[in-house]
């Protein structure tokens, strides 16, 4: 009776690949399937039928299980059911920190908890994002950016006021001098020359601790590279993912080559690469596991608390592309489009693309889209053709590419091991995939391309009707069916013709969410700007330790030593009253005598 009899739904083109009726099956069978269990072990076992769900319903498309996925996705659970829980401010021994994420259109302030460190000097902190009443994440953002006050410094601190305040409020009270607070700028900062930069950080530094009791210095406040930003936000995936933590018998590892002499060579769990893309810029951040001849283009760090060990020392290769992201293309591709048509149409008659009735066919744009571009009163008319081979081929000298070891721009990419890697795409790379082709997680090429040369070959009415119809995902618009061509074919070549990922590469998944979590760059810079904590807490506890147990020794020295002190007074004064009971016996001895004398002289003379 649980399971529903449910007709096939078969989608009519082959890159939408989510059928409701499997869904809801999966739903209703994964839904009795959890209750028969609850039932079966009783209400105290809720938790554990929970498990046993997730172990279901994620076997149920993957395979079969063994006892170590059941553990693994037990401890996954577990964790990621307490991380939604509301954070338990009334807990003592929980530490707290602030982060404020200065950006370009405008600032965000997150707090950040963590329990006591377990004493491990290899492990992490435990840091998570701090959860309000309503199980919330605590965080607020504010507009514009602080780059704006770069004619009126002195409002700087006025600014980040209703920031502060806010975590102020969610803090406790009495963890407000223990609390790192770190005021990181981006992008917009970045652009301020230096001197405008400086008085809005020394006007932050000046006026913030009048005001607030946060931990916080003048190298709590700086305008970080964009280096900095992408070492963060690979710092915070693979801490999210787990990355950091020592490897077990089933996970994959790396052979990772420190720069210490005279040390071998030390297997840990191999960590992810992260490609993201966005408007205007394109990011890529993997680890380089081996020594590298271009030192100056990676950043090598020491996540662990203690210097001199290496376990957490990672090299990490990260470049920002500038004009690179998916809406900076597409102006540079029309950009060139505008001055090729002007220039072409001074020496022909035809004047293609400058009037409606002649139009440039356009190769990345749908099938039957009218478009039109306009650069310094010139205008361009286009008509979408829809040739998603000839767009490829249209948008790959975009790339900037160079021979040998240069990727986009020709700028030095360190090499990938393709056979031992994992990458994870975020922004353009997942909406790319999902917000009309519906293809999110893993990729596949071949399907990927059949998917987007249908896409762009099919009709623009037919894409409206669709997304009228709102088969598309909710965050498609008509924005991204105009430019989804174009941008496919951008993705496509960006990575395998920039970054030259094999076409069979099968280890790259496209995400939003890691763990339904939306992961930022600003936990794993309070990862790294924390990274010592746990050192300081190991040499308190050390120091503890030693004062109380010296506290027990010197107890118990003390008080042999009175002990012996009171001896040595009782012995004195018996000493002292043995000597005057000798000085007594002796003179009533002489008195005895005198006496004897004075008697014998008496009777003397006596007559």
């Amino acid at each position: 009776p649980c399971i529903p009899v449910v007709p096939p739904l078969v989608p009519k083109y082959g890159h939408f690949r989510l059928q409701k009726a499997n869904i809801v099956t999966v739903k209703m069978q994964t839904t009795c399937f959890k209750m028969a269990i609850q039932k079966l072990m009783g209400g105290i076992t809720v938790p554990l039928s929970n498990v046993l769900y997730i172990v279901f319903l994620t076997g149920s498309t993957e395979g079969s299980w063994n006892l170590t996925d059941v553990r693994m996705v037990g401890f996954r659970y577990l964790s990621i059911a307490e991380s939604m829980e509301a954070t338990d401010i009334d807990n003592p021994a929980l530490n707290y920190g602030v982060v404020v994420d200065c950006g370009s259109s405008g600032s965000r302030v997150f707090v950040y908890y963590w329990p006591p460190h377990n004493g491990n000097p290899h492990t992490l902190l435990d840091i998570r994002q701090m959860k309000d009443r309503d199980r919330k994440p605590v965080v607020k953002k504010i507009k514009p950016g602080i780059s704006t006050l770069a004619k009126t410094p002195t409002m700087a601190s006025d600014y980040l006021h209703p920031l502060l305040s806010f975590a102020a409020a969610h803090v406790p009270q009495n963890k407000h001098k223990e609390t790192p607070l770190y005021i990181l700028c981006t992008a917009g900062m970045r652009l301020l020359p230096e001197s405008q930069q400086t008085a809005i950080l020394d006007d932050v530094v000046t006026d913030v601790p009048l005001e607030f009791d946060f931990l916080f210095s003048r190298s709590h406040a700086e305008v970080i590279s964009g280096k900095q930003e992408g070492v963060y936000a690979w710092i915070g995936i693979n801490f999210v993912l787990g990355r950091f933590d020592h490897a077990d018998e089933e996970d994959a590892t790396v052979e990772v080559t420190t720069g210490s002499q005279n040390q071998q060579p030390i297997s840990r769990r191999r960590t992810v690469g992260i490609m993201d893309m966005g408007g205007a810029s394109l990011q890529i951040a993997y680890e380089v596991p081996g020594q590298e001849a271009g030192k100056c283009m990676l950043a090598e760090f020491n996540l662990g608390c203690d210097v001199d060990h290496t376990q957490h020392v990672y090299r990490v290769y990260v470049t920002t592309f500038l004009g690179f992201g998916g809406n900076m293309a597409r102006q540079r591709y029309e950009d060139q489009l505008v001055n090729n048509t002007l220039a072409k149409n001074r020496f022909l008659s035809t004047q293609m693309g400058l009037s409606e009735d002649k139009p440039y066919m356009d190769p990345c744009l749908p099938v039957g889209l009218s478009d039109a571009i306009v650069r310094d009163n010139h205008t361009v008319f286009l008509r979408g053709e829809g040739d998603w081979a000839r767009c490829k081929d249209a948008v790959r000298p975009f790339l900037g590419l160079h021979n040998g070891t240069m990727s986009p721009g020709g700028v030095y990419q360190a090499p990938i091991n393709f056979s031992n890697s994992e990458f994870y795409g975020f922004s353009e790379f997942y909406y790319c995939m999902e917000d009309v082709l519906r293809m999110k997680g893993q990729y596949d090429s071949d399907k990927y391309s059949r998917a987007a040369a249908e896409y762009c070959s099919t009709q623009w009415s037919t894409l409206k009707q669709r997304l009228d119809n709102k088969l598309f995902s909710q965050q498609a618009d008509m924005g991204r069916l105009k430019y989804q061509c174009f941008k496919s074919a951008w993705m496509y070549e960006v990575l395998h013709s920039g970054f030259r990922f094999p076409t069979d590469y099968q280890s790259l998944k496209t995400a939003q969410l890691v763990y339904d979590k939306e992961v930022q760059w600003t936990l794993g810079a309070i990862l790294y700007k924390t990274r010592f904590l746990p050192l300081r807490d190991l040499q308190q506890e050390t120091l503890r330790q030693n004062h109380s147990g010296w506290l027990r020794s010197s107890f118990v020295y003390n008080h042999h030593l009175f002990s012996l002190c009171i001896l040595v007074v009782v012995l004195a004064i018996l000493l002292y009253i043995l000597r005057l009971r000798r000085i007594h016996q002796r003179e009533q001895r002489q008195a005895e005598a005198l006496n004897l004398l004075w008697a014998e002289e008496g009777e003397a003379l006596l007559p």
